[in-house]
């Protein structure tokens, strides 16, 4: 199974042979080292790989992490669930993918704040027609006497809150580019979060 560690760049377009502009992401997906190699056979019962990616400062981490990783500092550790064999201390780098290849990328997205129903949830508001006072971007009736809940508010009504910062997965996504020697990989599409995201790129 193919799969790296990679923060967001930018978007760009990409021109496809036929001439038609495509929506695409840069991504920086420097080396990532093997930490740690699980097994189902093991102590974990399961097998996968942990890796670490980045550099940060050893004063920031804590001990326990800084005995895992025999004193080095990684920005960010990460594991993926896999059968490939391999060994502690192995380089994983942007060659290992290639032009066509289709991978999903996870990362967490956004945070947009406090968002109403309109742009949460996409509701249409009220119309905007004689006797409506303040009411384009309301809610409506969530519920109450008689209605399908039986007086009460269901449980799972979309209403008003918190918007974006979800672990969101974007899949069938094609790697366009890879640019190995300055660890860049380009793919087709959107994906979740903001420029310097984190996000997994996993072959599929």
């Amino acid at each position: 199974m193919k799969f790296i560690l990679a923060t967001k760049v930018a978007m760009t377009r990409v021109f496809a042979e036929d001439g038609r502009a495509r929506a695409a992401t840069i991504l920086k997906a420097d080396p990532i080292t093997v930490l740690q190699v699980k097994t189902a056979g093991g102590k974990d019962k399961y097998s996968a790989l942990q890796v670490g990616m980045g550099v940060r400062k050893t004063k920031n981490i804590s001990k326990a992490v800084l005995g895992h990783t025999k004193g080095k500092g990684y920005a960010a550790i990460r594991e993926f669930r896999t059968t490939d064999a391999a060994e502690a201390g192995s380089v994983i780098d942007a060659s290992t993918f290639a032009v066509g290849d289709v991978v999903r990328v996870s990362g967490v997205s956004k945070g947009k704040g406090f968002a109403g129903v309109v742009k949460r949830h996409g509701f249409h508001g009220g119309p905007r027609s004689h006797g409506q006072k303040h009411s384009e971007r309301e809610a409506g009736s969530i519920g109450g006497s008689g209605g399908r809940a039986g007086g009460r508010v269901a449980k799972g009504m979309r209403m008003a809150g918190r918007l974006g910062g979800d672990r969101v997965t974007v899949k069938n996504l094609k790697v366009l580019a890879v640019d190995a020697a300055a660890g860049e990989l380009v793919v087709s599409g959107a994906v979740p979060g903001m420029r310097g995201t984190l996000l997994e790129v996993v072959g599929v």
